[in-house]
């Protein structure tokens, strides 16, 4: 009786951590974009795998996320893999991030009205496939929002906000987040460089938990709930590795050494400064 109330109990946190997701267990994502996005899948705290990560934090432990992601892709790009990348694999989800590219290629990017036709062309088709999309504001091009590419963005971005919620979807507003974001880091932090990307567009790690938690917020995850995600994403393991420069010899040394504590040397290097788990 004891194991049946228990139960009934887990199953009851269960729905309310995550009654007000969007995103319910046994839903496909599919994750359309460019390398941002490619990216975001290639580590586990890119930000598709934190959303994905996210989203088992808040209770979803089923969703399964299809990549879509590739570098170099503009919206001319993404209206011609549509189908293949993201409608044949029926997912009940798509997000959608594109601007950057079609904007920062320059000559060879997309104009606006050209981009308003492609992508509302793939929302069409989403739509008429049962496909619900999110809407992901397009990220800075560079650091700086007065920046000659930033400004461009601008139209680009306010038409997918308008679009969003004339179609009722939800938004991730990424840009103005990044833009926030920066202001806050920049009121403490004076040094120059960037600080939510590795080379200006894509993210490095506090971009990438800023990116994940703008879709978290999009899917209705509790804004309360920012700095529990966030530690989460700071513990999560193979997050980066440390490269020691050692000779033939040390290395042979620290294997053996390992070897006869049962442990590989990364192992037992672990264990040395964080203790044995």
């Amino acid at each position: 009786m004891k194991k049946v109330i228990l139960a009934g109990v887990c199953a009851c946190v269960a729905m309310m951590l995550h009654a007000d997701m969007c995103i319910k267990n046994g839903d496909k994502i599919a994750f359309m974009g460019d390398s941002i996005t490619q990216g975001g899948n290639k580590t586990p705290v890119g930000y598709v795998n934190l959303v994905m990560s996210g989203l088992k934090m808040f209770g979803v432990d089923t969703a399964v996320k299809i990549p879509a992601g590739i570098s170099g892709h503009k919206s001319v790009q993404m209206h011609g893999r549509l189908e293949r990348d993201v409608l044949s694999k029926k997912p009940q989800w798509m997000t959608f991030s594109c601007g950057v590219n079609d904007v920062w290629h320059g000559r060879n990017g997309v104009p606006l009205d050209k981009y308003k036709e492609l992508v509302s062309n793939i929302f069409d088709r989403c739509d008429a496939a049962h496909v619900k999309v999110i809407v992901l504001t397009a990220t800075m091009i560079f650091e700086d929002q007065n920046g000659e590419l930033n400004q461009k963005l601008i139209p680009y971005n306010a038409w997918l906000r308008e679009e969003a919620a004339r179609r009722k979807y939800p938004l991730a507003d990424l840009n103005a987040d990044m833009q926030s974001e920066l202001e806050r880091i920049r009121k403490t932090d004076k040094t120059p460089g960037n600080k939510l990307t590795r080379d200006g567009v894509h993210m490095s790690f506090p971009g990438d938990v800023m990116m994940a938690w703008g879709v978290l917020r999009a899917m209705g995850a509790p804004a309360a709930d920012k700095a529990r995600f966030v530690a989460m994403c700071r513990e999560i393991p193979e997050a980066t590795k440390l490269s020691v420069p050692m000779s033939i010899n040390e290395k042979e040394r620290l294997d053996a050494v390992a070897k006869e504590k049962g442990m590989d040397a990364s192992s037992y290097v672990r264990s040395l400064i964080f203790g044995a788990k």
